[in-house]
């Protein structure tokens, strides 16, 4: 009698898992599949994903339900998360997977959250230029933080969505208008700028790309793009043409993608790598870790401009310590003055969207 109790409770646990297909059950039996729970989770970190089907979003999903620090994971977006959630949850990684469908369910995907990657809104499409995508993904923007602002105030925030020189900005004023702004919380996501300066460099250099860092700061789109090739580890040289051959591509590398799909899609798989990379270094620094430093597009002193992208050492509270730009040649100097003028205007745009 015992043995067939035991056997009922296990069925029921594994139809709890499976059924019903709706993720967000009102159940009195307390066994839906989104209270399930995997025995042997790992301790970690809760993380959201705001635009979890997208084509960022699905890859970035299953990079972060391998991540050994991640415990609970949350995929939200307006359309198709059921199924992206399904498919991740069946990954015998330890985190749990609990999926969130339309703006009713936002403010429960984001209760708790100790991270958020926020890659939601529409892809560049050839033609569109960065700016093409502002009107559309600056309302989405603004909609979650204010998301975030009630339910994870503390949370760290990592902005993907483009235009990030506009869309970090629109962050900062939607948390500024709440009362929970913290601009040690707040990265804008520019790490694949950095993952292709490092790939971009090591081929004309015929190393291991993970052998290599590329220091790139600015911004996020075209000449506010700034790879410091003075600074490369390891120490290297380049001619003149190597220089100029190197900062055209990694400032155009989005291009060369949006342009060789040729309308099927913009840099989702690498960007996914990137924001992938980059939320590990965020949860590294959650952790404790010492010497997490990657670039990013934050609140920043480091020139006149009030957002900028540069180095930055991560820790327990998000951002422990940005660094200067260190020493730069003329090239790097002349290409500073050119990111700051068009930076300006982006950084702007974003803050007048909200303050209209």
């Amino acid at each position: 009698m015992e043995s067939s109790m035991l056997i009922n409770q296990r069925i029921s646990r594994i139809a709890a898992h499976l059924n019903p297909p709706n993720l967000q059950m009102e159940e009195s039996s307390g066994l839906g599949r989104v209270f399930c729970r995997a025995k042997g989770a790992a301790p970690g970190f809760k993380v959201a994903i705001l635009g979890a089907a997208g084509g960022i979003g699905q890859s970035l999903s299953l990079l972060m339900k391998i991540n050994p620090l991640v415990s609970v994971l949350h995929l939200y977006d307006v359309v198709n998360v059921p199924g992206v959630t399904s498919d991740i949850s069946h990954m015998d990684t330890s985190a749990v997977v609990r999926g969130f469908l339309g703006q009713a369910q936002l403010e429960d995907a984001l209760t708790g959250m100790d991270l958020v990657i926020i890659p939601a809104g529409v892809p560049r499409k050839p033609g569109m230029t960065r700016d093409d995508l502002f009107n559309i993904n600056a309302g989405i923007v603004k909609t979650l933080c204010e998301g975030i602002a009630k339910c994870c105030p503390r949370a760290i925030v990592n902005v993907i969505s483009n235009p990030v020189n506009s869309t970090v900005p629109i962050a900062a004023e939607v948390f500024k208008k709440a009362g929970t702004y913290d601009p040690k919380r707040l990265l804008g996501v520019t790490m694949l700028d950095v993952v292709r300066a490092n790939t971009f460099v090591a081929e004309v250099l015929g190393l291991d790309p993970r052998d290599v860092n590329v220091p790139v700061v600015g911004g996020h789109a075209g000449i506010t793009i700034l790879p410091l090739l003075s600074q490369v580890k390891p120490p290297c040289s380049f001619t003149q043409s190597e220089i100029e051959y190197l900062t055209n591509r990694i400032q155009n590398g989005g291009t060369e993608v949006v342009e060789a799909k040729a309308g099927a899609g913009s840099a989702t798989l690498s960007m996914a790598y990137a924001a992938a990379k980059f939320g590990d270094a965020c949860l590294r620094g959650l952790r404790g870790d010492a010497s997490v430093v990657e670039c990013a597009f934050v609140d920043s002193q480091v020139t006149e401009l009030s957002f900028f992208a540069s180095k930055v050492r991560l820790g327990r509270n998000g951002i422990d310590e940005i660094y200067s730009l260190g020493p730069l040649n003329d090239y790097e100097r002349a290409g500073l003055e050119k990111v700051k003028k068009e930076l300006e205007g982006s950084i702007q745009k974003g803050v007048s969207f909200i303050r209209k």
